[in-house]
């Protein structure tokens, strides 16, 4: 019986063990181009007309290629781009802090309001570092051909640019609304302007507010809007989506196993003594 016991409880932590998962890219290597301005490659969903998406460690994120007018895209796209300096659309694919979170070389690169991703079964959310492209900061920062510079020639100007991650009970999106995070990308509201800033490195993201999502879709705003929409580029790096599994029915029963055998051996003890 001890034998037995010692052989459920082994099974049932080396299950717990194995809980968490880390979504970081770097078992991605299939590419389809390499950065125009330099500094790595990236996919963005290939040279086909297509909207298959892709995955990583059972992550499902969207993605819609167009081969039209030279290929563009939206959704979602993986990078090993490593260019903090290079401004404009040429440089879509970079980090701005430069590579990935913690020093890693892959990452992931949203753009366009409605991009989203498909949870696993058995999982919960619990958090993700994001930050800005080098092309969103430096737009911001300097200004482009068609965004603003953020606070103005005078500085005072309340910009803003934010993304919602909006928690959603089904999949691709849709459903009922479980909740929503939001993120400050850049943030020039404050009364001191020396509070202003354009974020410029990974931040830590806590997404246990929406722990329950089967699916998360994005949504950006920004202070510099017009007729077409943002004029900020709505893009977004990502990186360490970190889940929580859900004990499977096996590992209740695991446990349940245990109670029971805990329970036989007092018996058999009770019984000895009498």
């Amino acid at each position: 019986m001890r034998f037995l016991l010692s052989l459920i409880m082994f099974a049932c932590v080396h299950r717990g063990l194995d809980a968490d998962i880390v979504i970081d890219f770097e078992e991605l290597n299939t590419f389809n181009g390499s950065n125009t301005a330099g500094g790595g490659m990236f996919y963005n969903g290939g040279n086909v007309t297509n909207s298959n998406g892709w995955s990583s460690k059972g992550v499902q994120f969207n993605n819609n290629y167009n081969s039209a007018f030279g290929g563009f895209w939206d959704g979602w796209s993986y990078s090993n781009v490593n260019n903090s300096a290079g401004a404009g659309f040429d440089n879509q694919y970079a980090s701005f802090p430069g590579g990935g979170d913690a020093g890693s070389q892959k990452y992931a690169v949203a753009f366009g309001t409605g991009a989203f991703f498909n949870l696993p079964d058995l999982t919960k959310l619990a958090s993700v570092s994001l930050a800005n492209t080098t092309y969103a900061g430096l737009s911001m920062r300097d200004g482009d051909f068609f965004a603003k510079k953020f606070g103005g020639v005078s500085g005072n100007d309340p910009d803003f640019f934010r993304v919602k991650l909006i928690g959603r009970s089904g999949l691709n999106g849709t459903g009922a609304e479980v909740g929503q995070v939001t993120v400050n990308l850049a943030d020039f509201t404050f009364a001191d302007n020396t509070q202003d800033f354009i974020l410029g490195s990974w931040l830590n993201v806590d997404l246990t507010s929406i722990a329950d999502s089967k699916s998360v879709s994005l949504e950006f705003e920004s202070s510099d809007v017009g007729g077409f929409g943002i004029n900020t580029p709505t893009y977004l790096a990502f990186d360490n989506l970190r889940l929580t599994a859900v004990p499977e029915p096996t590992s209740m029963a695991c446990v349940g196993l245990t109670l029971v055998g805990l329970a036989a051996r007092r018996f058999r003890k009770k019984q000895s003594a009498v």
